[in-house]
């Protein structure tokens, strides 16, 4: 049961936080946080451009879906045999 909420732990952090990295790359790309240069190069260090951190932030929010379904099942099949 530890690793039941572990995952449904984890899977909420990765949405939230991915989220917030795609929401990010969006307001980069609108630019709503200032000039796009100096928005990227502040809030998103290390990418390339715009769309590398919009595709992490949507990759990771795959990830917590996957995740939490796995663990939604998990909590299922551990509460249908109790």
């Amino acid at each position: 049961m530890i690793f039941t909420n572990l995952a449904r732990i984890v899977s909420w952090l990765a949405l939230v936080f991915g989220a917030i990295r795609f929401t990010t790359g969006i307001a980069i790309a609108t630019k709503t946080l200032g000039e796009y240069d100096a928005a990227l190069a502040r809030y998103a260090p290390g990418a390339a451009n715009v769309g590398e951190v919009i595709d992490r932030g949507f990759y990771v929010i795959v990830f917590a879906i996957a995740l939490g379904t796995l663990a939604e099942i998990s909590f299922s099949a551990r509460r249908g045999r109790e």
